[in-house]
């Protein structure tokens, strides 16, 4: 055992030496080793003292979770079916574990018996926390109902890996085989990776797929409707009845709404959404479908009013009367084209990836006072890149965070763009010894081609910023205990505040001055495109922001107002297109599938908790809105309130609640209308506007 890699915790996670094989013996001896503690923990003679306990248990668990994180991440971003396999067979013990540590009656009492007086206020929270997590995790069950408590967790594990496994597979068995006739319009850059990828497999013509690098550009630039059509339609009706049955999501979502329904019920509470908001800001599920209405009455307006645009500029410029759903995206950006005369494609080339890390970087490091550096360490792919976060101390250089960062899209790795923690901070009780945090970034831009380095749209420039936010959430945390230190605590419908608020700096001009530099010329970005940029920056806002908003209000109506024990399959879409009646100005196609791959509330920890991007978003504009006021006299953010913002926010991590350090940073609590004043909402439409 002293050979498996996954059980070597004197640093970082060997990856380049962890194998499928290893899983399973690693995790067993860790589950035994995590039983054992746990049982000497909850011995009659044994103290209910915190430091005592967490030197015992707390030890043995996060170096269960800390491994088990491991094999979930090269899960996700290096995906083999003996790895997958892996992975599954070891699941269900682990599930089991942590279900049956939530529950154990005789922890609870443990913690009960702690004095409070005894700990500081970090030690507090997380004690409180725990409290709370004891009572949701059926420890005050009994009999049949800790049981069927039990089973559910681990049936919804499964089913919850299941649905990312199909959603994942069902994209990458998607491939289209192009001619270059086809692609008139498509960028060139886009062109080539296609090429390569079909002469990859000894194939003629280009390659098109459904990742985003790829899928997107396709929909927005292709003067081939026939082919946008063909890609939207692969694109929607993913795992779903109209693809491979063996990636249908649709009795997993079935099972999944019924098992949650039942959870619920079993702690008290009358569905999941009731459940879901008990450890979050919002205070019930009325609150959470009051607030996604009211914003999307104030938003409806200027939806309606981009749609008769789009409308009328498609009829009259593009010769298209009636547009069908893949042709929106086109129309959209053909729009602002000519408005603002102004291209995704013409920004493109300014945004080499290198060039773009270099400026997050330095804006990173003047506001918040650190330097990053690249750092060594086992890597899962060439394209890895590990870095490390140091601070100048009166005592010397002290390394604050180390993260690795995977950008490229590429098969068996899953889509989209998170962060997630490899190891917390942690003033560890077995040795005294500060453990520093370490994160994952992960993305999913397009690789370079012709030797050139990987070039970026802005959106992806705003995607790596949301990422190296959540980052920096969990790395510059001063918190010393590990349940409340960086991310973990924070209630999670605030949790995407650190995230949301560094895309403004994507908009800044000072900021992308050093952050840009054409491919071929190395000019930075010229002011009169960024001038574009910025008239163009609340482009379709009002649709953007309704869009979101029927996720969210479907997510949290799914959780509150289906009977997910007698629904039937069509009940779902039944409810999203009710939604959609309500809330969308674009129609959707009778075949549209998106709950399929909807991984944030399946598979993603957002289950009723899909509103958080829009609460949280408040929060951030709010909070970016104080960097406005204190502009420095060369019009850069001010250090100073980057400091406050490092110290209110950042540094308290799940120390306290997420009110009580936007109300330390602001000094007030949160307003919206800095939110719809950044999105061009803040004042009504004329009537004419919507003629």
């Amino acid at each position: 055992m002293t050979s498996n890699p996954l059980l070597d915790f004197s640093d970082l996670p060997l990856f380049d030496r962890i194998q499928p094989e290893h899983v399973a013996p690693a995790i067993d001896a860790l589950l035994k080793q995590a039983e054992a503690a746990l049982e000497q923990v909850t011995a009659p003679n044994f103290p209910s003292e915190w430091t005592a306990i967490a030197r015992v248990l707390d030890v043995a668990t996060e170096r269960l979770g800390r491994a088990w994180g491991t094999v979930g991440h090269l899960n996700a971003v290096a995906d083999t079916p003996a790895l997958r396999a892996a992975y599954n067979e070891a699941m269900p013990r682990v599930t089991a574990f942590w279900t049956r540590l939530g529950a154990d009656e005789r922890l609870y009492a443990k913690y009960k018996g702690i004095d409070v007086a005894t700990l500081n206020a970090e030690q507090r929270k997380a004690h409180a926390n725990a409290m709370r997590n004891f009572v949701l995790g059926g420890a005050e069950l009994q009999g049949a109902a800790r049981e069927r408590y039990a089973e559910i967790q681990e049936r919804q594990a499964e089913l919850s890996q299941k649905f990312s496994e199909h959603a994942l597979d069902a994209t990458d068995a998607f491939a289209h085989y192009a001619d270059l006739s086809e692609l008139d319009g498509v960028p060139p850059d886009v062109v080539a990776a296609a090429r390569a990828a079909a002469e990859a497999e000894g194939k003629a013509g280009y390659k098109l797929t459904l990742k985003m690098p790829c899928y997107l550009p396709v929909m927005q630039f292709a003067r081939s409707s026939a082919l946008r059509e063909r890609l939207y339609r692969a694109y929607v009706t993913r795992a779903s009845e109209f693809g491979d049955p063996a990636f249908d999501n649709t009795p997993l979502i079935l099972e999944i709404l019924k098992l949650r329904q039942e959870e619920a019920q079993l702690l008290g509470y009358r569905n999941f959404g009731q459940l879901s908001v008990v450890p979050k800001m919002a205070e019930s599920p009325e609150q959470v479908i009051g607030f996604l209405r009211d914003l999307a009455a104030k938003a409806k307006p200027y939806g309606q009013r981009d749609v008769v645009q789009l409308r009328d500029f498609a009829s009259r410029e593009l010769g298209i009367a009636d547009p069908q759903p893949w042709d929106w995206s086109y129309i959209g950006e053909k729009l602002k084209e000519a408005r603002y005369a102004f291209s995704e494609q013409e920004v493109k080339p300014y945004f080499p990836a290198p060039k773009v890390l270099d400026g997050l970087f330095k804006i990173v490091q003047n506001l918040f006072e650190v330097q990053i550096r690249r750092d060594d360490a086992p890597v899962w792919h060439p394209s890895v890149v590990f870095y490390r976060i140091e601070r100048q101390t009166p005592d010397g250089v002290q390394k604050v965070g180390q993260f690795y960062l995977d950008p490229s899209a590429r098969a068996a790795k899953r889509g989209g763009a998170w962060m997630d923690d490899v190891r917390a901070r942690w003033l560890r009780p077995d040795d005294q010894r500060l453990q520093t945090p370490v994160a994952h970034l992960v993305c999913n831009f397009a690789e370079g081609v012709d030797g050139k380095p990987p070039l970026l749209t802005h959106d992806d420039v705003i995607t790596l910023f949301h990422e190296f936010g959540h980052g920096l959430h969990h790395m510059l945390t001063q918190v010393n205990e590990h349940d409340v230190s960086g991310i973990s605590g924070v209630e999670w419908d605030a949790v995407e505040l650190p995230s949301q608020f560094m895309e403004n700096f994507c908009w800044e001009w000072d900021v992308l001055q050093n952050m840009t530099a054409h491919v071929d010329t190395g000019a930075p970005l010229p002011r009169a495109l960024y001038d574009k940029m910025i008239a163009a920056k609340n482009f379709q806002s009002g649709m953007q922001t309704l869009r979101q908003i029927e996720f969210a209000l479907f997510d949290m109506l799914l959780h509150t107002q289906l009977d997910a024990s007698a629904a039937q399959p069509g009940a779902v879409m039944a409810l999203l297109n009710e939604v959609r009646t309500e809330v969308a100005v674009l129609p959707s196609p009778a075949f549209s599938r998106t709950p399929m791959t909807f991984t944030h509330i399946f598979s993603g920890g957002y289950a009723a908790g899909y509103y958080s991007y829009k609460w949280a978003e408040v929060l951030s504009a709010d909070a970016y809105a104080a960097f406005e006021e204190t502009v420095d006299a060369q019009g850069l953010p001010s250090v100073e309130t980057g400091r406050r913002y490092r110290e209110a926010i950042l540094e308290a991590g799940g120390s306290r609640s997420a009110m009580e350090s936007f109300k330390a940073f602001r000094g007030r609590e949160p307003s919206i209308d800095a939110l719809l004043r950044h999105q061009g909402m803040s004042e009504p439409l004329a009537e004419e506007a919507l003629a």
